[in-house]
Order: C-alpha cells, then sequence, then structure tokens
C-alpha cells in the first residue's frame, strides 16, 4: 500500500520531541487532571538547543498550548471509566490517557522565556514528559462559541478539585 494512505498498515509517521517538561509531578496518582486544577503547578519546558530559534517572539503571548507524549502509557483502552464519571466512556469522549496515540494537550500560563527554557504556570503534565510542539493559545482561534460538552456537563463543577488516581497506571 501507499504510505501516504490513511488506512495503510505500512503509514510511518516519525515524531522529535524538542524538549522536555519539568514538572513537580513525580507520579500520575494525586496529579492534576487538567491545567485548571487547584492543584496545578509551575514548571518548565526545556527545549532542545536545535530548536531554540523557534522561541522568537513567544515571549509576547500569555498563554501556550503544549503537545506532548504520554511516555509512561503502556495501554490502550478504546473505553475507560474517566476521573469525572462512573460510567464507561469511549476514549475519544474523555481526556483519558490510554489512548492510540498518547498525545497530551494543555493550555499553559507562560511566564517567561530564559534561554532555552519556557517558565510556566498552570502545569498538569508528569515530570519528564516528552515535549512535541508549543502553539501560541489565540482567544480568537482557540475558543470557539455555543460549545457544549456532553457527558461532561454533570461533571463542570468538580475539574478543580479532582486529582488523578491509579486507573491509568
Amino acid at each position: 500500500m501507499d504510505n501516504n494512505d490513511p488506512g495503510s498498515d505500512d503509514m510511518v509517521i516519525e515524531l522529535s520531541p524538542i524538549g522536555i517538561i519539568h514538572s513537580p509531578f513525580h507520579s500520575l496518582t494525586g496529579m492534576p487532571i487538567q491545567p485548571t486544577s487547584k492543584v496545578s503547578a509551575e514548571g518548565f519546558a526545556e527545549i532542545f538547543e536545535p530548536y531554540k530559534a523557534g522561541l522568537q517572539d513567544l515571549d509576547g503571548f500569555s498563554h501556550v498550548i503544549l503537545l506532548y507524549y504520554l511516555h509512561r502509557v503502556t495501554r490502550v483502552d478504546l473505553q475507560v471509566v474517566p476521573f469525572l464519571d462512573d460510567q464507561p466512556r469511549g476514549v475519544f469522549a474523555t481526556r483519558a490517557p490510554t489512548r492510540p496515540n498518547p498525545i497530551g494537550l494543555s493550555i499553559t500560563r507562560l511566564k517567561r522565556i530564559e534561554a532555552s527554557n519556557i517558565y510556566l504556570g498552570n502545569i498538569d503534565i508528569l515530570d519528564g514528559t516528552p515535549l512535541l510542539d508549543i502553539k501560541p493559545y489565540v482567544p480568537e482561534m482557540d475558543r470557539p462559541e455555543d460549545v457544549t460538552v456532553g457527558w461532561l456537563e454533570g461533571a463542570k463543577k468538580r475539574i478543580r478539585d479532582q486529582k488523578s488516581d491509579d486507573r491509568f497506571e
């Protein structure tokens, strides 16, 4: 089959980390489940030297979108019981880490950039996580209107207080 065919078993996608995320979270259990959590913390992303030039002009943004590889995920679950529910849900209707492609996304506060380190607020990421990409957060582009949140509607009030447990280890 053609390697450019999305249905091809031969398709190869290669990603290389552009840096490493450092945080106070060394265990999956007890860490925040989202950046808006009351227990989110400060941390920083160490950008590898070949990618340092890509930081130019990023310091003018208050928030960034981080895309990262969930390197501690050891399995794929197409149905999960998410942290904010007690019912099994399809993994694509959750933010659970046990996904076919374990890629995480967090919108964090950009505090400052020093040399090749990006200092971040409200981080919810495990220490040592490989960083794949950084994008500036732009409300006019990234915050849609008329949003519905499906099954999470009844759990929205608990998001800031919920911590992770060992269900995805």
